[in-house]
């Protein structure tokens, strides 16, 4: 039988590794539209834990949202050269969308 604190120290190992292994994104707003890299980008995949960084480069402001079950959240507008981030926890499926420009949409799926 394990003691508490053999249980404890598992635990804390445990979650400092899933820690250790999640990764930081950054999706840019860049004319009107979500890119990595450069890139325009409609999907994107990522792991479970993992946190994306939503970075506006466009000159004027954009409001990133969600209302998919997976992750609902909406980081309200914000100007060029702000960035908000989310985290997302749990594995599926996102839409991800601009309430100020419609003709952004990016799908997200969390592995």
């Amino acid at each position: 039988m394990l003691s508490k604190k053999s249980v404890a120290v598992a635990l804390v190992a445990l979650f400092a590794s899933a820690a250790a292994s999640a990764a930081e994104h950054t999706i840019m707003q860049n004319n009107k539209s979500f890119k990595v890299n450069g890139n325009q980008v409609e999907e994107y995949t990522i792991k479970a834990g993992d946190t994306i960084n939503f970075k506006n480069e466009d000159p004027f402001f954009h409001n990133i949202f969600s209302l998919s079950d997976l992750k609902t959240f909406d980081l309200g507008s914000y100007p060029a050269g702000e960035s908000k981030a989310v985290v997302f926890d749990t594995p599926g499926e996102a839409e991800i969308e601009c309430a100020i420009h419609p003709e952004m949409y990016l799908e997200l799926t969390v592995e």
